[in-house]
């Protein structure tokens, strides 16, 4: 059994243990303790039932820009604990933290190119994007991707499929309208117009719209 939660500065050492153990990229442990001190929200483990720590994931908002984003410092997993959906856990932790207390845009990340297992992870499994290829980024000359995702249109869809969960009925009315009941007993009016053209669950999930 192993378990996801926020680290805490005395998870710092076993998590640069880790990061020495599975990647090459390898930080000291003032640039942990910057990271804890400055985002303490957006750093996670993976902590096994003898409380071991074998994943972390690493990260940080970005400063020096005109958008709200968030970025992947690193992220690792111990080999004894691949395969188990942890490094997937790990990133979604740290997404939905840049999102809910940050209200990040986008997160972004650098993976090797000829890190072809991390690439599918980031691609296929977490849906990122090639954004730009960094030239020799890393310190033995290797090629970086430069990796984006959108967590904004990401997360209106999540709210939009929770709006079409909870709606049981619809009734539409001569005048225009469309009566939508919700699992509240609630009834909201949307102008037909609106709905046909994609707007409607946006203005379902809006504060404003009048229930009836």
């Amino acid at each position: 059994m192993v378990c996801i939660r926020k680290a805490t500065v005395d998870d710092l050492l076993e998590m640069q243990a880790c990061n020495l153990m599975c990647l090459p990229e390898n930080y000291q442990m003032k640039y942990y303790l910057y990271h804890i001190l400055s985002w303490p929200q957006l750093l996670y483990v993976a902590e096994d039932y003898n409380g071991k720590i074998v994943g972390y994931v690493l990260a940080k908002m970005e400063e020096e820009s005109n958008e709200c984003h968030g970025h992947i410092t690193s992220l690792a997993v111990l080999r004894t604990h691949r395969k188990l959906g942890l490094a997937t856990k790990l990133m979604n932790a740290a997404q939905n933290a840049m999102d809910q207390v940050y209200g990040a845009e986008y997160v972004s990340l650098h993976v090797r190119k000829s890190n072809r297992a991390a690439f599918n992870l980031y691609t296929e499994t977490l849906g990122y994007k090639i954004h730009d290829v960094e030239a020799k980024y890393y310190a033995d000359g290797e090629d970086a991707y430069d990796m984006r995702k959108q967590l904004k249109a990401e997360n209106q869809k999540l709210r939009t499929r929770e709006i079409q969960r909870s709606t049981l009925h619809r009734l539409d009315d001569v005048s225009g309208s469309i009566t939508f009941f919700s699992r509240r007993g609630a009834a909201v009016l949307i102008e037909r117009s609106l709905w046909q053209n994609g707007i409607g669950c946006a203005l379902l999930s809006m504060p404003r719209v009048a229930e009836v």
